[in-house]
């Protein structure tokens, strides 16, 4: 009966038609970019925060699990409803409400897709940097769910470094705002970044001030080829020691080459065992001088070619490649586990070199490529979910993987989020009394446990409500 009464309440809150009960929207629900899955017991799409926040409150009342979703394209089984539950939309909530050119700021609403956010502040002479490489699908809210990155990071750092405010709907469903929209660095604790990259774990963000910066007048790209992965590797650091900071400065490997060339034909070296393809942004001058000083760091550290793009429609054929990697590793095997262990741009080196002998040690088929000018790799594991014996071969793999990252002073995600797939390994990296804290934070705000829960700091801990199968209760019946 109280299932019963719950459904109801939800369908005059937000409306019969967002409210879905039926297996197959369940399903469409139930998983992120990873292998995990998770089947919800329904799928709520709220439109405003009102609806947001009735939500909440109804979930709260019946201690019914809730999980936040975007676009669902995370790497870190974040949006995977665990303990079933509701399935919480919010791509309905995707306006642009506001790009303001005087104060250097947006606002937006959490559905709102990331390219689109990023362009409408490009149309109005201003540039939004962090630029995730799922930007054309995935949500702002996501982006600062995670915190996410991308290639812009080395120079602009990442979704955390332009979050002014926000507004948050809490677990027991009051609404509170955080932050300072106008510059972001109003008196007292900065709450709002205290909930950036929480993974819908401590509230959920229903709207997002985010800093703009003025547009770069002049951009250069160019491909370097390596006949050696460390020398590629070792070209990063050299390039930063020569005292140019490159928009991005990205590594793909030989394997990485190879896969995106058979899926793209777009004239990539498949000899060569690395390529760095690097942008710089500033003024026409200053960028034509950094060129020239890549050019040479990289042909001093073994480079054996560097492409410079004279047009933009080579500019796009560059980038295309390089947005294509998942894609095209994705045709070598059937599962693709993404990783982002991040280490000081020293010890890249060091870690291509150990993802090598950890692929060879346990026979699993792996490709290094990522944001290597902050450190920042993608490591990603080719494997196959159907098969049992190569699935735990990948786990330790993953596990060898992490170690390894720790070993080097680096961390676990430079901008993938823990969710449900780093969990494990997450004390590893803070110790005892760091999980203690980020407990201690979970359920100072949500005690009952029901926002996001078995992921992060809640990973492995008892459900909030026994799990469900479909037809078990009378959600669907009602």
């Amino acid at each position: 009966m109280a299932d019963r009464d719950l459904l109801r309440a939800l369908r005059q809150a937000v409306g019969a038609e967002h409210v879905l009960t039926a297996v197959e929207d369940r399903l469409c629900h139930s998983h992120d970019a990873t292998f995990r899955d998770a089947l919800p017991d329904l799928v709520v799409s709220p439109g405003s925060t009102a609806e947001v926040a009735a939500v909440v409150r109804l979930a709260a009342a019946h201690r019914v699990p809730l999980t936040p979703r975007g676009a669902a394209s995370g790497l870190s089984g974040g949006a995977v409803p665990l303990h079933g539950g509701i399935a919480l939309s919010l791509t309905r909530l995707d306006r642009i409400l506001a790009i303001d050119v005087a104060g250097r700021r947006a606002v937006v609403e959490p559905g709102v897709v990331t390219a689109a956010q990023a362009a409408a502040a490009w149309e109005a002479g201003l540039f939004y940097p962090p630029d995730p490489a799922s930007a054309r699908m995935s949500t702002v809210g996501g982006n600062v769910a995670e915190c996410a990155g991308g290639p812009r990071g080395l120079k602009y750092g990442v979704t955390r470094d332009y979050v002014l405010a926000l507004e948050v709907v809490l677990p027991d469903g009051t609404v509170a705002e955080v932050g300072d929209p106008l510059d972001g660095e109003g008196c007292g604790p900065d709450w709002a970044m205290l909930l950036v990259g929480s993974e819908g774990t401590l509230g959920i963000v229903t709207r997002i001030t985010l800093r703009l910066v003025g547009r770069p007048a002049a951009q250069r790209t160019a491909l370097a080829i390596f006949d050696r992965l460390d020398d590629a590797a070792a070209a990063v650091s050299a390039t930063i020691a020569a005292g140019v900071v490159p928009t991005t400065l990205e590594l793909m490997d030989g394997a990485t080459l190879r896969a995106v060339e058979a899926y793209l034909h777009a004239g990539l070296p498949t000899d060569a065992e690395a390529a760095l393809l690097v942008e710089l942004d500033g003024t026409p001058g200053a960028v034509e001088a950094q060129l020239r000083q890549v050019d040479e760091a990289f042909r001093r550290q073994g480079a054996r070619d560097v492409q410079v793009a004279g047009s933009p429609a080579d500019v796009e054929r560059l980038w295309r490649a390089r947005r294509a990697i998942s894609a095209a590793c994705g045709q070598l095997n059937p599962t693709k586990i993404s990783e982002d262990a991040t280490v000081p741009r020293s010890r890249v080196p060091a870690l291509v070199r150990e993802v090598g002998e950890i692929a060879r040690r346990h026979g699993v088929k792996m490709v290094v490529f990522g944001h290597a000018g902050d450190g920042n790799l993608h490591p990603n594991v080719l494997t196959n979910r159907d098969d049992p014996a190569e699935m735990e071969r990948a786990e330790a793999a993953i596990g060898d993987l992490f170690a390894a990252a720790l070993a080097l002073g680096g961390t676990l995600s430079g901008e993938h989020g823990i969710g449900c797939m780093k969990a494990p390994w997450l004390e590893r990296e803070l110790g005892a009394a760091g999980m203690a804290l980020g407990r201690g934070v979970k359920e100072a705000l949500d005690p009952a446990g029901l926002l996001n829960p078995g992921k992060m700091f809640t990973f492995g801990a008892a459900p909030v409500a026994p799990p469900r199968e479909p037809g078990q209760t009378g959600w669907h019946a009602a």
